[in-house]
């Protein structure tokens, strides 16, 4: 059976699109889609908007991207050497959904904190005993 032919299932353990689910949901790579959603970006500007990605990191990220098609690598023929980061079409296309998912986030950050208090809060409780 050719797996190009079979429906995409991300709930199937052996589907390949559950790398590529578990992929996009990588919090450096989504970061990094949406930097260089703005346009080419050069790998010391990438990382102060990323902010606190080490050096080490940020070079798997951006390799891991490269190799799935996400974005690609141009290297510059000058002394220094300049390196750009841009997304490719299929980059592209994540920046719609990626960008629902931050406005969905950063809207719902209260509420979530909140639910974080009260879970910890009920947990304290549990663990010292209600005050009789």
């Amino acid at each position: 059976m050719d797996i190009n032919t079979l429906p995409a299932n991300v709930m199937d353990p052996n589907c390949p699109s559950r790398v590529i689910f578990q992929r996009i949901g990588d919090k450096w790579a989504s970061l990094v889609i949406q930097v260089l959603g703005d346009g080419p970006v050069r790998f010391s500007e990438l990382r102060k908007m990323v902010n606190v990605v080490t050096p080490k990191v940020l070079t798997q990220t951006l390799r891991t991207l490269e190799r799935d098609g996400l974005i690609t690598r141009t290297v510059h023929a000058q002394v220094p050497p300049r390196v750009d980061y841009e997304l490719t079409a299929v980059g592209m296309s994540l920046l719609e959904p990626l960008s629902m998912l931050r406005e969905w986030a950063e809207s719902h950050v209260p509420a979530i904190l909140e639910a974080r208090d009260a879970y910890d809060d009920a947990q304290d409780q549990t663990l010292i005993g209600s005050p009789s």
